[in-house]
C-alpha cells in the first residue's frame, strides 16, 4: 500500500490515555490490547501520521505470539455472514461490508457466502479476512474461492496482512473525520 503521509488533526502523541484508546481502540477489531501495547511503548511525532500510526500498530500485532494473532483473526467477522444477518456487526464492520454490497448479495450469492465461510473456517479455524474496501461482492467472492485453497502458513500470514491493511483504512478514515 503507498505511504500516506495523511496528518491526525489532534496528534496521537498529543492525546491522553483516555482519548488515545477511545479513538484508536477499535482499529484493530475487538482487539484493544494492540493500541494499549503502542501506548505503552510510547509515541512521537512519527506516529502523527496515517503511514506512521499503522506502521507501529502493525509492528504491534508482529511481535505477538501466533496464539494472540489468532485471537485477533478469530475476533473479524465473516463476511456477508451470521453475525450480518443478525446485525452485530461493529460499526465499523457493517460500513465496509456494505461499500462492497455485501448487504445487496443475491440468494445465490449469499448462499455461496455461506458454504466458502464453512469451508474456509473448517480448514483454517479463523474466518476469511479480506479488506473490502475498493472491492466489488463478486471480487471478493473470486478472492475467497481461491483462498480457501492456500495452505495454513500462507493464509494466516495472508489474513494477518489484510487486518493490517483494514487497520490502516480505518485509521484513514479516522483521520479524515477529524
Amino acid at each position: 500500500m503507498a505511504t500516506d503521509s495523511t496528518p491526525f488533526p489532534t496528534p496521537p502523541r498529543d492525546l491522553d490515555y483516555d482519548t488515545f484508546m477511545e479513538r484508536f481502540a477499535g482499529v484493530y477489531e475487538h482487539t484493544p490490547w494492540i493500541a494499549q501495547a503502542l501506548w505503552q511503548r510510547g509515541l512521537d511525532d512519527r506516529h502523527d501520521t496515517v503511514d506512521g500510526l499503522a506502521s507501529a500498530m502493525a509492528e504491534m500485532l508482529d511481535e505477538a505470539a501466533d496464539a494472540d494473532k489468532l485471537k485477533l483473526l478469530r475476533a473479524h467477522p465473516e463476511l456477508a455472514g451470521k453475525a450480518a444477518v443478525r446485525k452485530e456487526l461493529t460499526e465499523e464492520s457493517t460500513g465496509e461490508q456494505a461499500g462492497a454490497g455485501l448487504d445487496e448479495c443475491t440468494e445465490e450469492e449469499f448462499q455461496r457466502f455461506m458454504t466458502l465461510n464453512e469451508q474456509y473456517n473448517a480448514r483454517f479455524g479463523f474466518p476469511f479476512i479480506m479488506a473490502v474496501k475498493g472491492y466489488h461482492r463478486t471480487d471478493i467472492l473470486a478472492a475467497f474461492e481461491q483462498r480457501v485453497n492456500n495452505d495454513q502458513d500462507t493464509e494466516f500470514r495472508t489474513a494477518v496482512d489484510q487486518v493490517n491493511r483494514i487497520a490502516r483504512l480505518r485509521l484513514q478514515a479516522i483521520a479524515e473525520e477529524g
